[in-house]
């Protein structure tokens, strides 16, 4: 039997060719001829050809010969929804992903840039990208915009150096970002702002300056970020104050291990409190927590051992808490994981009952206990219950046998004391040195020398040696009781009008001028000669003898 071909004059790559009989070839395409016995195009017309070929014109090139293409088993391995291009030396990201791919993994190539028209359509399902270890140094502002349901975002062992404002925008959903091992030096405050969803990011190794407090200060902090590695960059200053007071589920993974900062009494005294709490960022790395000594070597030291050898700073101790009577106080329970369920027991190992009138518990886990009693001194015990491991905390209470306003008013006490003897001294000394005089010492006071009675004024009394009274009888030539005394006693009258200008007080002259004792010398010789028991004083007839 003759056997017979049909000639079909098209160029079509394939078609499905089934041949009459079964003891020919398959038919072969040569020159655009398909050749073969008594073969049969099945429900192919000549219309269906021509509509075929017009579609494979119109169709674009790269989806179906484009070696940009995702082709599994060549270009990527594919594993149901996991789409790995790991090691493949790729120099750009493949297009045309599967839409319902959740896991891309593009490390260990040669990819420099993100572009933003890295992917053409929106990839909603996909929840984990790694782009690690391909040299990448350009992130567009918009590469994310097509997966906004990221959870999982590794950058890690890149050549980025900047992180730019709003970067990681979309990424609402991110919780964790891997950007280790690279040169980042530069971070806009701005730029993890809208990863509120953030648990846990990693910027050790790299050339940071400048300690992220934004990231975890009260106020503006991420509320779910609980870990934040900023270990082994070029840190040379800590926000020593600020991070004393975080609490213990944010100082728990807080590593700052591995940076260049000064050994101080102050990081000492931190480090240790987050030792003795058994803190992850604290007991994890203790050997690698160093600092540098002052001087110009820039020795490393255990920042741990400052108190033994190096700083001498004091031992850290956990001081109790201590309260007054009528006080309400607060206990926390600062534990290391961040949700936990706690419960309380008493002094005395008392369960915490509802009907407690003085304590309970509040919304955050803490105790409130008041108005406190000498019966209420004692060991307080947290017990904390997490997912990954339970914690037991103690708080010691110490209670004073006085009442908080009762010390106020003490030192109100010594204060009104200490203001009263203030203000006497100062009164004393204005009556002192500030009362008005009218003797001649003072400007524009002069007196009058023939005025009668002026020397009386001019001081209350006077003791000089006798030398007038020399001979064995004295210079009267009359024996007696006062005819030889040894000094020459002055004895002055004075006028109270006199005494009520001078204000009760002596006179401040201490000197006269001699014309002014000659001129009163008369007068004074014959008081001298005067009963010593006749001496008066300013206000009474008793006399003053000297």
């Amino acid at each position: 039997m003759k056997s017979k071909f049909c000639i079909v004059k098209t160029k079509i790559p394939y078609l499905k060719i089934h041949s009459t009989s079964s003891t020919m070839p398959a038919p072969d395409m040569v020159d655009g001829k398909l050749f073969g016995s008594r073969c049969a195009i099945e429900g192919v017309s000549i219309k269906g050809l021509f509509a075929f070929l017009v579609l494979s014109l119109l169709l674009p090139s790269g989806a179906t010969t484009s070696s940009k293409s995702v082709t599994c088993h060549k270009t990527c391995l594919c594993a149901s929804n996991i789409v790995s291009c790991s090691k493949m030396n790729l120099t750009s990201i493949p297009m045309a992903f599967p839409r319902y791919t959740a896991v891309l993994d593009l490390s260990f190539n040669q990819i420099s840039k993100l572009k933003a028209e890295w992917t053409p359509v929106k990839l909603s399902m996909l929840h984990s990208l790694l782009l690690s270890h391909n040299g990448l140094t350009f992130l567009s502002s918009e590469a994310f915009l097509y997966v906004t349901r990221l959870r999982y975002l590794d950058l890690s062992s890149n050549g980025l150096k900047i992180l730019e404002e709003f970067i990681f925008e979309p990424l609402e959903h991110l919780e964790v970002l891997l950007l280790y091992n690279n040169y980042i030096s530069q971070i806009d405050r701005t730029a993890f702002s809208s990863l509120n969803s953030l648990q846990k990011l990693y910027l050790s190794q790299n050339q940071i300056q400048r300690f992220p407090l934004e990231l975890v200060k009260e106020r503006n902090r991420l509320e779910k970020l609980t870990l934040l590695d900023v270990s082994t960059n070029r840190l040379k200053l800590l926000p020593i104050q600020e991070l004393q007071v975080l609490p213990a589920w944010i100082k728990n993974g807080l590593y700052f291990h591995n940076n260049p900062l000064p050994c101080s009494c102050e990081l000492y005294s931190m480090l240790a409190r987050w030792h003795r709490q058994e803190l992850s960022s604290a007991t994890d790395f203790r050997d690698d927590h160093t600092c540098l000594l002052p001087g110009t070597q820039k020795e490393k030291a255990l920042t741990l051992e400052l108190n033994k050898v190096h700083l001498n700073c004091s031992a850290v101790t956990i001081l109790d808490e201590e309260a007054y009577l009528e006080q309400f106080i607060r206990l926390g329970c600062d534990t290391r994981q961040r949700y936990m369920l706690k419960s309380w027991v008493l002094p005395g190992n008392v369960q915490l009952s509802s009907g407690n009138q003085s304590s309970r518990v509040l919304s955050d886990g803490s105790l409130q206990v008041g108005p406190i009693t000498l019966e209420d001194s004692g060991i307080y015990t947290c017990y904390a219950v997490g997912e990954s491991f339970n914690e037991t905390l103690y708080v010691t209470v110490l209670v004073h046998n006085a009442t908080q306003a009762g010390g106020q008013e003490g030192m109100k006490t010594a204060y009104t004391t200490l203001v009263g003897c203030l203000a006497s001294a100062m009164m004393v000394l204005i009556y002192l040195y500030l009362t008005p005089c009218s003797c001649i010492c003072c400007p524009g006071q002069g007196l009058d020398k023939r005025a009668p009675g002026d020397s009386l004024h001019s001081s209350i009394l006077s003791v000089s040696p006798t030398h007038e009274d020399t001979g064995p009888e004295g210079g009267g030539g009359e024996g007696g009781a006062f005819d030889k005394p040894p000094f020459n006693r002055h004895v002055t009258y004075l006028d109270p009008k006199g005494l009520l200008e001078q204000n009760g007080r002596l006179s401040p002259c201490g000197e006269e001028d001699e014309e002014w004792q000659e001129e009163d010398r008369g007068r004074q010789e014959q008081r001298r000669k005067s009963d010593a028991g006749s001496l008066s004083s300013v206000y009474s007839d008793t006399p003053i003898v000297v």
